[in-house]
Formats: structure tokens, sequence, C-alpha cells
């Protein structure tokens, strides 16, 4: 998540920890975590739109493959809109278009709980991917969305993955295999969307690691050799889903972080274990990307291989979506 503020532009320092990250783009979610109407998310993206304007040496919309090489050129971020959830969705079909016209790219069916799509993670009974689910993963690939599977359970990704004629994603993951848990993916699942030309993207989240342990760099590694062991170099990116900027572990941002995890757990969105801070030890730092290089390197890959999982993979993914 970058630092959005609609009301005045970042001040020096942040803009410098900004640009400091080495990103040339990364996706942003927007709507909320399953808990957000139309109504809602329409003023979220007002507000960020806002935001990234009174910015313009820093950030940039990303509106199509084109803006993906040209905002690196003129030194600035991209922000890809997106979203995690379907709520604001409202199951209705037009709803998909309504967003594609404002500038979201990519769009998931479920997050943790059921939609009138599709199931998910959290889901006590999965129903799959629905009929509607299906019409709306076809409306998708008709506007040129890209479709995010993260939060959606392995009956509705699969079905999407296998109703879907244009590549999908898991932005943001772990693998099931390396540490069991409902967020992380099974082989079967990892395998079908890199059969289907598609990338799952490693998160820092400490579903990476068996509770209540803060993950390491290890461990994220572990989880992304498993995933290129698995999927191929093809089709493994990054997807922290976390913060930009380093997440703060002072006494008043844990306060604050707590508060927020209750009210996840009070709307049943809260998967299980949530709790510690989102991100992964040697991780917490603005140039993260940096350090995943080369620690890849140290580990042998070759250069073509950091380069896709830094974002070559996405980015040939997007473009394929996007059309």
């Amino acid at each position: 998540m970058a630092p959005l503020d609609p009301a005045e532009p970042l001040d020096r320092s942040t803009a410098a920890q900004v640009r400091s990250s080495g990103l040339t783009t990364f996706k942003q979610t927007f709507g909320g975590s399953g808990d957000q109407d139309r109504a809602a998310t329409d003023e979220e993206l007002a507000q960020a739109f806002r935001a990234i304007a009174l910015n313009p040496g820093v950030f940039s919309l990303v509106r199509g493959p084109a803006d993906l090489l040209a905002d690196a050129r003129k030194g600035r971020v991209g922000i890809i809109p997106s979203f995690e959830a379907a709520e604001m969705l409202e199951g209705r079909l037009e709803n998909i278009d309504h967003y594609r016209s404002a500038g979201v790219l990519v769009m998931g069916l479920s997050y943790n709980r059921a939609t009138p799509f599709a199931s998910g993670v959290l889901s006590q009974q999965s129903t799959g991917l629905t009929e509607l689910g299906r019409e709306a993963v076809h409306r998708m690939n008709s506007l040129g969305v890209t479709i995010d599977l993260s939060h959606s359970d392995e009956a509705s990704s699969l079905a999407a993955t296998g109703a879907s004629i244009r590549p999908v994603v898991i932005s943001h993951a772990g693998c099931a295999a390396v540490q069991p848990h409902p967020r992380n993916k099974s082989d079967t699942l990892l395998r079908s969307v890199a059969d289907a030309g598609g990338v799952v993207g490693i998160y820092e989240l400490s579903f990476l690691a068996p509770p209540p342990r803060q993950p390491t760099l290890d461990d994220y590694l572990t989880h992304l050799e498993h995933a290129l062991a698995v999927c191929g170099e093809d089709h493994v990116g990054i997807g922290t889903d976390g913060g930009l900027l380093p997440f703060n572990t002072s006494p008043a941002s844990m306060k604050a972080w707590n508060a927020v995890i209750a009210r996840r757990k009070a709307a049943g969105v809260s998967a299980p274990g949530e709790g510690p801070p989102p991100f992964v030890i040697g991780l917490n730092r603005p140039d993260r990307y940096g350090v995943i290089s080369q620690a890849l390197r140290r580990r042998g890959l070759p250069s073509r291989v950091v380069e896709k999982v830094l974002g070559a993979n996405f980015a040939r993914t997007f473009a394929e979506t996007w059309r």
C-alpha cells in the first residue's frame, strides 16, 4: 500500500522513501476486505486518484501495458488500481464494466467469505465458482481485467482458471506444501495457474511460518523457491501484501494494528493466526526487492530468473490480460 493523502502531497522524506524502494510499478488494493459496497468504493477511488494527482513526480496511474514501462522512464512509481474483494460489485456484472471504466485493472471473485460469484478460503461450505461467477470471469476477460484468485478457495480457483480464456493470477499467497494454512495454495492450484499462463506472487505475511513466529527471509525464500519448482520460472513473482514503506513496530502503531485485526475478526474475514504484523524479518525496509534479488542470486538463480520474479512475469501477464 502506498502512503496516499488526498489533502496534501507527500513530504520530502516520505517521497524519498518511496523512490528508494526501487519499484517502478505496484498493485494497490482498494475496496476494503469484503466489507465495502459500491458507493464507499467509488469514494475511496476518487480520494486515491486525487492523492496520486497531488504527487505527479512520485506516482502515476497505470492504465494499460504501455504505462508499465513509461513510468519507469519518467522516474515515477506506477500504481495499478486493484480489488481483492468483490463486495463492491454487489453481485452485478455491470459493476465490472463500471470499475473497469474507472480504471480498475485487477479484480477478485471473493475475499475469504463466499460472494455471489465464488466461495472464499474461509467459507464453511464451498460453493465453487457459481454460474454468475463464470459469467463474471467471461466479462472480466472481455473487458481486459486481470482475475486475482488470492482469496478464493481451491474449488473456485481451479474452476475460474479453467473457465478463463486469459491467464489468471494469485497475486499474493504462500505455498501450502511448505506451511499449511487456508491462505497458502496447494501445488495442484499453483500448477494449474502456471499451466494457464498466469503468475503466483509470494506474500510477506505471518502465514509463511508456524505461528506465532514472525517469518524470516529464509522462510520467504523457501516458499518462493518451492513455487519456482512447481510453477516454473515464468510463473512466479513478488506479492508482498504489505505497505510500500516499512511497518512501524512502535507501541502506538501496534495498538492500531491490533485494532484492525480485532475488527477483521469481528467481521469474519480474519484468517487463522492473523495478528503478527505483516512483514518478514529482513524485508521490513523500502528496498526489500533489492534484498530479495541479492538473496536469490546468492542461492544460484540466474539473472534471467531473478528479473522475471522481480516483475517481468507479472508485466507479461498483465499485458496479456489487459488487451
